[in-house]
C-alpha cells in the first residue's frame, strides 16, 4: 500500500484530501503532549493568555518520551491512549490544532471537533516505540520541563508512519472496521 506523504504545518486543502484507513508518512515539527500539559495549555486558552507555541496548523503527538541513551535524540517514543485527551482536545482544536498523533478511539465530541474544525487524527502503532523513535531526527523542551516526561518537546520527525483513523468529514476507521468484523463474522 503506498503511503501518502505529507509535512507539517498542516493545511485545510491536505487535511480535505486524507480519508480514514490513508497510511501517511509525516515529516516536519509535532509538539509532544500528554495529560499535565494540556490541562496547562487548556489553563492558558481559558485566561486569554498565549499558549508556548504557536498551535496553528500543527500536530501534537500523545507520547511522553523515555529519557535518550547516549548517541540517540530520543528513548522509546510510542503513543500514549489518546481518550485521556478527550475532555481537552475541541478547545484546542477551536485554537487551531490541526492534527494529534496517538492510539486508541476517540469520543464523538472529539470526533465532531475534528470535521467541525478540518482537522485530523491519526494513530500511530502501540508496541512499537523504538521504531517509532528511529523517526525523531531532533527534540527539544520547549515548556513544562518539571512535568518530566510529559513535558512539551518540539519534534522534527521525517516519515514517521501514521494511518488517518478520524478524518474531517466525520469517518472513522476503527468503528467502521469494527462493524465490517461484526457483519463478516459475527452476523450482526
Amino acid at each position: 500500500m503506498n503511503a501518502i506523504r505529507l509535512t507539517t504545518p498542516l493545511t485545510d486543502d491536505v487535511i480535505e484530501q486524507l480519508h480514514a484507513g490513508d497510511h501517511v508518512l509525516l515529516s516536519g515539527t509535532v509538539y509532544t503532549a500528554r495529560d499535565a500539559a494540556h490541562a496547562r495549555l487548556i489553563e492558558l486558552l481559558r485566561q486569554g493568555k498565549p499558549l508556548p507555541f504557536d498551535i496553528k496548523d500543527q500536530v501534537i503527538y500523545y507520547v511522553g518520551p523515555t529519557p535518550a541513551k547516549p548517541g540517540h535524540v530520543i528513548g522509546s517514543a510510542g503513543p500514549t491512549t489518546s481518550g485521556r485527551m478527550d475532555s481537552f482536545t475541541p478547545e484546542l482544536l477551536k485554537a487551531g490544532l490541526k492534527g494529534m498523533i496517538g492510539k486508541g478511539q476517540r469520543d464523538q465530541s472529539v470526533i465532531d471537533a475534528i470535521a467541525a474544525n478540518k482537522a485530523v487524527y491519526f494513530a500511530a502503532t502501540g508496541g512499537a516505540a523504538a521504531m517509532l523513535a528511529k523517526r525523531v531526527v531532533s527534540c527539544e523542551v520547549i515548556a513544562y520541563e518539571d512535568l518530566g516526561c510529559e513535558a512539551i518537546r518540539k519534534l522534527e520527525v521525517k516519515d514517521l508512519p501514521l494511518i488517518v483513523i478520524n478524518d474531517c468529514h466525520g469517518r472513522d476507521f476503527y468503528r467502521e472496521n469494527q462493524e465490517r468484523y461484526a457483519k463478516s463474522f459475527l452476523g450482526d
